[in-house]
């Protein structure tokens, strides 16, 4: 369950009930949750809570589709897909490994896409444009001289812009989704103490130290 409230149908502002008729119909989503996609569909219900954040996201998601962009539809969502991977988040990886599909990336690839280094399944412009991502990602932004000069070389400034703003829009959300515990991201956390038989204090470099 996520960590804070959902909000239900009697609940929601008129925008809100507007979204809600949209992508759940005439269900209340927190009594009978789900979407079209599989989700459960608690990203909605909880950003809910503050109807201006929700309008605020949605108005992002819209710029990212909007005609006019310098970026192109495969090309944003090689950015997007690769972003939820490195994050660390199940919900943005999965939906855009689906929007990934709609926009022309091939199975091989969306496939590739966790372990991209170390295969044979993308181009130069494409590696380009994933070496960039992570180093926004998990390299924090630190992006080397190297790294962003292969990206100039493919792409228009507005292009790489629209590239950084996506990646790190979708960075937010893969971050939210952990903390709060939003759709594929609620699970708990996996780094935990194991119990040992017997005493639970132990010396245990010196039970494994050669000397």
């Amino acid at each position: 369950m996520p960590r804070l409230r959902q909000v239900s149908r009697a609940e929601a502002t008129h925008e809100v009930g507007k979204v809600y008729q949209r992508l759940f119909g005439d269900r209340d989503p927190v009594v009978s949750p789900g979407t079209a996609t599989g989700t459960p569909g608690d990203w909605w219900n909880v950003f809910a809570l503050v109807p201006e954040v929700l309008a605020h996201a949605q108005a992002g998601f819209g710029l990212f589709g909007s005609k006019g962009r310098a970026l192109t539809p495969y090309q944003r969502e090689l950015v997007i897909t690769r972003t939820g991977f490195a994050a660390g988040s199940k919900f943005v990886f999965s939906q855009h490994c689906k929007a990934a599909r709609a926009a022309g990336i091939p199975e091989e690839k969306i496939a590739a896409m966790p372990a991209w280094a170390s295969s044979d399944a993308f181009n130069t412009d494409e590696r380009a444009i994933l070496a960039y991502v992570d180093e926004l990602v998990l390299a924090d932004g630190r992006v080397q001289d190297a790294t962003f000069e292969r990206l100039q070389a493919m792409l228009s400034d507005e292009a790489i812009l629209e590239l950084t703003y996506a990646a790190c829009t979708y960075r937010l959300h893969a971050t939210v989704c952990r903390a709060l515990r939003l759709e594929y991201d609620d699970v708990a956390e996996r780094v935990e103490e194991v119990a040992a038989p017997g005493d639970q204090a132990a010396d245990v470099m010196s039970q494994i130290s050669s000397r």
